[in-house]
C-alpha cells in the first residue's frame, strides 16, 4: 500500500472481512446499538514497529451520521491508526468500542459493525461489477432477494448501474475505486473506514467518489475519513484529526482549526461609488475588524465571512454604492497544517 511507514505490507484483506468468521449477518438500518450516540471511540492507540513509533497516543470518536477526517501526509500514521480501529493489527496501548462494544484483533460481533475499505483494490478483475458484489455479498451472508436487492441499491449508490454487467478489467481506476467502497458498503455498516479512497484517480472519478461519500453521512452512517488531500477534508468532513508523526497535533470543525492560526476572512469588492460613505457604514459592525477603501473597491477582514457576508451586503446596499463583484479568501487546513508542523502538508 501507499500507506504509512513501517507497515505498508500489514493489511492486505478484503473489505469488511476481518476475521476468519467472514459470513457476516446484514444489520438493521438503525442505529440502536450505538453508545451514547458514538458509533466509534478510540484512545490512547499506539503502535511501534522497532525503533519507529508510528502511532503514540491517538484518540478520537464518531458519531452517528458524522464524517470524521484523519487528515496528514504519507507516514503520518493514518493507515496505522485505522487498522487498528477495525482490529486487523495488534496495538501495543489503547481501546477501541465499536456501538459500544471493545474491539481487538480477535473480536467477532464489533467488526459486524464495520465496513472497511483499503487502499489498495480488492475486487475480482476478471468477475463484472454486479458478480463481485454478489460474491461478497454472500460473504456476508445475504441471500436470495435480498441479495440482489442489495447489490442493486450499492450499484446505484456507487453511480455503477449501467456498468453492472462490464467486467472490471475494463473499468477506469475511478470505476474500480467505486466498486472497492460498495463491497464496503453491502453489508450496511455502522462505521464506513475509508482509507485514501482517491488516490491515483482521474478529477471526474475523484469528483464522483467525493458524492457517493457525502451520501452516506445523511444516511446516519459514521464515516472515518484519510486523507493527504486537503480539499477533501474540507469537502466532507463535519471534523478533522490533523495528524503528523504519529500524533494528532489538532482537532475539530474546520472553523475551529482555522481559528488556530489566528487568520481571519478576507472580503474583497469591485465597487464604484460613495466608497468613503460606505467605509463608514461598515465600521461600527461587529464582525468587521478592518475596512479600508482602496481604486476600484473595498476591502474587508471579517469573522466568518460564510455567516456574515449577507449582512454585510445588506448594509452596503444603503450607500451610494455599485458592486461588480465579490471575493472571498477563507484561510484554509493546508495553513493550519503549516502552522502547526512548520511545513506543507504535502512536503
Amino acid at each position: 500500500m501507499g500507506g504509512d511507514a513501517g507497515q505498508d505490507d500489514v493489511l492486505t484483506v478484503l473489505p469488511g472481512i476481518n476475521d476468519d468468521n467472514a459470513r457476516h449477518t446484514c444489520r438493521e438500518d438503525d442505529m440502536s446499538g450505538a453508545h451514547n450516540g458514538q458509533v466509534l471511540e478510540c484512545r490512547g492507540l499506539r503502535k511501534v514497529f522497532g525503533d519507529l513509533v508510528a502511532v503514540d497516543d491517538v484518540g478520537f470518536e464518531i458519531a452517528e451520521g458524522e464524517t470524521y477526517g484523519l487528515l496528514g501526509p504519507n507516514g503520518a500514521g493514518k493507515t496505522t491508526s485505522i487498522s487498528m480501529v477495525c482490529g486487523l493489527l495488534e496495538r501495543d496501548a489503547g481501546e477501541v468500542f465499536v456501538d459500544g462494544d471493545a474491539l481487538t484483533t480477535r473480536s467477532v460481533a464489533p467488526k459486524r459493525s464495520i465496513g472497511y475499505v483499503p487502499q489498495e483494490l480488492a475486487i475480482y478483475p476478471d468477475l463484472t461489477a454486479r458478480e463481485n458484489l454478489t460474491f461478497f455479498a454472500r460473504l456476508y451472508g445475504l441471500s436470495g432477494g435480498e441479495l440482489k436487492a442489495r447489490v442493486d441499491e450499492v450499484l446505484t449508490v456507487i453511480g455503477l448501474s449501467d456498468r453492472a454487467n462490464d467486467t472490471t478489467d475494463e473499468f477506469s481506476g475511478g470505476m474500480k475505486r467505486r466498486l472497492n467502497i460498495g463491497i464496503g458498503l453491502l453489508h450496511k455498516p455502522h462505521l464506513l473506514v475509508l482509507d485514501e479512497p482517491t488516490v491515483g484517480v482521474d478529477p471526474q472519478s475523484r469528483n464522483a467518489i467525493l458524492e457517493s461519500v457525502e451520501q452516506l453521512s445523511t444516511q446516519g452512517m459514521a464515516v472515518l475519513y484519510t486523507t493527504h488531500y486537503m480539499e477533501e477534508a474540507e469537502r466532507l468532513c463535519d471534523r478533522v484529526g490533523i495528524i503528523d508523526h504519529g500524533k494528532i497535533v489538532a482537532e475539530g470543525t474546520r472553523r475551529e482549526l482555522v481559528e488556530l492560526v489566528g487568520q481571519k476572512d478576507r472580503v474583497r469588492l469591485l465597487a464604484s461609488g460613495d466608497l468613503e460613505g460606505a467605509v463608514n457604514a461598515t465600521r461600527d459592525l461587529d464582525y468587521v475588524l478592518e475596512v479600508a477603501a482602496r481604486e476600484g473597491g473595498l476591502d474587508f477582514i471579517v469573522e466568518c465571512a460564510a455567516d456574515n457576508l449577507t449582512a454585510l451586503l445588506g448594509r452596503l446596499s444603503s450607500a451610494e454604492l455599485a458592486i461588480t463583484s465579490v471575493d472571498v479568501d477563507e484561510p484554509n487546513l493546508e495553513a493550519v497544517f503549516l502552522h502547526l508542523t512548520g511545513r506543507a502538508l504535502r512536503d
